[in-house]
């Protein structure tokens, strides 16, 4: 009898107030603005590029590469573009305009499994159309 590999791991428990599932719990987060990794990506450079100038550098450095790598969108129109579709979704939290806007999912039911709290807040017909519309916006490279 042959056994195999779990296709997950199992889900560490929440040890604060926080929680991004069904419910979205973010404790003293809540009502914070957020962030896609495109926006920090551009943010990051922009300080980058200003500590160069001044010739400081440093920690920043290995979070400007993390961002580099796995930001979404490259391009400053189309960063802009995509958080003015999301900062229209006034249904959705902060935070799940962000994880939206970062995880690019490519069906409402793969956002609904990522981002819980968002199940109720929009049908997937409506939420397939906004996830068409930021994977327009995209840069393959």
């Amino acid at each position: 009898m042959s056994t195999t590999a779990p296709t997950s791991r199992a889900r560490e428990q929440p040890q604060g107030d926080e929680e991004a599932a069904k419910d979205l719990r973010l404790g003293e987060f809540k009502g914070v603005p957020t962030l896609t990794l495109s926006e920090a990506r551009l943010l990051i450079n922009a300080v980058m590029d200003h500590r160069k100038q001044g010739g400081k550098q440093g920690e920043t450095e290995n979070t400007q590469q993390y961002l580099d790598t796995f930001a979404r969108f490259k391009q400053k129109e189309n960063i802009e573009a995509v958080e003015r579709m999301l900062a229209a979704q006034t249904n959705f939290e902060s935070f799940e305009r962000s994880q939206l806007g970062t995880l690019c999912c490519d069906t409402a039911e793969e956002a609904k499994t990522l981002i819980p709290s968002i199940k109720d807040k929009i049908n997937d017909t409506d939420l397939k159309e906004l996830l068409d519309e930021i994977t327009k916006l995209r840069t393959f490279v």
